[in-house]
Formats: structure tokens, sequence, C-alpha cells
């Protein structure tokens, strides 16, 4: 008899309670405004997990081996660079060119790029079991990946761009790739990213701000310093929820880039320590689904699904305490932001439809 497949309920109730405490969070980080802007943006963010949960519900009743057919699998990643070309003429929005509108909704092509990429590789990897360290494997890895992040970067969105090589870059880690390789690639990216920074003044100047955020209190420097004073001030239980004085236009971005901050500033100590908590808890379903996949396709979706989620949020608290410069990357399911918060619960349906399988 075959076995009835069973949902990983410990996973399935993480991500849940997660878009709970976003949509919470979201409400209670936007300060008072006499045009109701902030009950508009609470108001998209519902909207926008209503449309990722009820996604992530049919994924997850699909079995992942269905998004291994060739055609799926170039086809996502051809849609992705052409949405990556797109956004490049559309108008900009608070300096780059990163959000494509469709009527009164916006997009983000780089959410879905990230799990193109992610898709990509894992079939790769699948359908050269001879290792990743072929150049069959390695060859469209790296045009895919490469193509991906030039184009990303011309948005330009550094953040994603570093992101996106991260997830392959962990990917190809856990395939076995050879140090041959690993070492190159580990002494030539950060001279990239280096020289990349470098070239332009406006990123030359934030990073001279992070290391010294100090020296620059009202400029570069302004958003870790208010940062720093909204965790500080949080304590071990918090000002209250909805109680958060930074939130009162001294923190930009609170609501999304910096929502962490206000996490730790309403709810303490403890409040910030149960999120991290709850991705160690997806963190750990998620390779342990991967671990069980009962093919490489679906070891690898979940292994890089779940690191493409973990490195984010990993960057995005980095960003809240001042140990790396400001890139812009949302904390998953807590920011606001539609596109960030839709394609992360369609990463959750894919990695729920591999936990099922295992």
């Amino acid at each position: 008899m075959a076995r009835k497949l069973a949902i990983d309920k410990v996973l399935f109730t993480v991500v849940v309670l997660l878009v709970v405490a976003g949509l919470v969070m979201v409400y209670s980080a936007n300060p008072p405004d006499p045009d109701g802007g902030f009950k508009r943006q609470f108001v998209t963010q519902l909207l926008a997990a209503v449309v990722g949960l009820v996604a992530m519900l049919v994924l997850m009743s699909i079995d992942y081996r269905s998004w291994a057919k060739p055609w799926l699998v170039y086809a996502g990643l051809g849609a992705s660079l052409v949405l990556l070309v797109a956004v490049l003429a559309a108008a900009p929005i608070n300096g780059s060119s990163r959000w494509l509108s469709v009527g009164p909704l916006t997009f983000q092509p780089s959410e879905l790029a990230k799990i193109a990429v992610v898709v990509f590789i894992a079939h790769q990897i699948h359908r050269c079991p001879e290792g990743v360290s072929q150049p069959r494997v390695l060859v469209p890895c790296g045009l895919a990946v490469g193509l991906v992040t030039l184009l990303v970067l011309q948005a330009p969105d550094f953040g994603s761009a570093a992101l996106i090589l991260g997830i392959a870059g962990v990917m190809l880690f856990l395939a076995g790739l050879s140090w041959r390789w690993i070492v190159p690639a580990m002494v030539v990216l950060p001279g990239l990213f280096g020289l990349f920074i470098w070239s332009e003044p406006y990123r030359r100047e934030r990073l001279l701000g992070f290391l010294s955020p100090e020296n620059d209190p009202s400029g570069n420097g302004f958003q870790v310093l208010q940062s720093l004073i909204a965790i500080g001030s949080g304590g071990v239980t918090g000002q209250g929820l909805g109680e958060s004085a930074q939130k009162l236009y001294f923190l930009p971005l609170a609501s999304s880039d910096f929502i962490f901050s206000i996490v730790s500033e309403e709810l303490g100590l403890l409040g910030a320590a149960a999120v991290l908590a709850a991705f160690a808890v997806l963190a750990w379903r998620g390779y342990v689904a991967g671990h069980r996949a009962p093919d490489a396709f679906g070891r690898f979706l979940a292994w890089g699904l779940t690191s493409a989620v973990l490195i984010q949020a990993l960057v995005n608290v980095s960003v809240t305490v001042g140990l790396v410069p400001v890139t812009g990357t949302p904390l998953p399911f807590l920011s606001h932001g539609g596109s960030s918060l839709v394609m992360t619960l369609i990463a959750c349906g894919l990695l729920l439809s591999v936990s099922e399988h295992g």
C-alpha cells in the first residue's frame, strides 16, 4: 500500500506564525498617518499574505518533481531574465529600477529570479550524477547566475545580487564542488565586489559610513545609529507593542529594511530571540527535508530554498546591528513588501512539497 503523504507540521506552523508576526509588526511599525498611509501599507501586506498562503497551499499539494521538466526550468529562468531586462526601462523609485508596475500593483523581478536560479541549479545537479565539478554543470550554472547577477546589479541592487551569488555558492558547495573552483572564486569575487562598490561615490560613501557611522551621524551613519538606538532601548522585555519611539520618523524604512529593529524595541530581547528561533526552526526543517528527499533535485531544491530564506534573514539582521553595510535586503515574512512575501511563501510551498515526499 502506498504511504499517505503528510505535511511537515512543524515547518508549516512556523511559516504561518512568521506570516502572522509580520502582519502584526508591519501594522505596529508604521507611525500614525493622518492620510491613512499606514493602513494602506498594512492592507497591501495582508493581501500579499493571502495570495502567498494560497500559492503555498497549492504548490505543497503538487509533486515537486513536476517542476523538474527541462522546458519548465528553462522557461522560468528565461522569464526571470526578460523581467530583469524589462525592469531596467521602468521609472526609477528611490534612485533604482527594481520594480515593475502593473496598474496599482508593483513587482520586484529579482525575487522571482532567486527561485528561478535555485530551481535551475537543482536541475543541473540532478541531471549530472557524475559530479557538480563537471563542465556540463558549471558552465550552464555559471552563465545563468552570471547573467542574473549582472542584470540585478544594473538596477542597481547590490544586496540581491550578492544574495543570489551566495545561494548559488551554498548549493554548489553542498553538492561537492571541488576546492580548485572554490578557492579562485573566494579570491576573485570579493575583489570584483570591492571594485564595484568603490566605482560609485554613493556606494563608497555608504561603505565608509558603515565603517565609522559616528563620523557622519546625520548622513550615511544615520540609519545604523538609529537602528542601534531602537535595539538598545528595547531591553529584555521591550517598550510594548506599538510603543516604538524610533518609528516616529527617526528610523527610516522602519516597516521594511529595519523591521527587526522595531521588533527589538517593542518586544525586547525576548521578542527578537523568538524571531531568530523561528528562523532557526525553519532552517532545521528545511535542511532535514532536503536530506530526506528521494532524489537529487528535491534535495538541492530544498537546500537552496532554505538557504535563500536563511541567508536573507541573516543579512537583514546583520544590517540592523551594524555588522554589514546597509543593503536594502528585507527580512523574510516580516518586512513590508508584497513581492518578497509572496515569493517567500511560494518557496515555502515548494519546500513543503519536498518534505512530504521525504
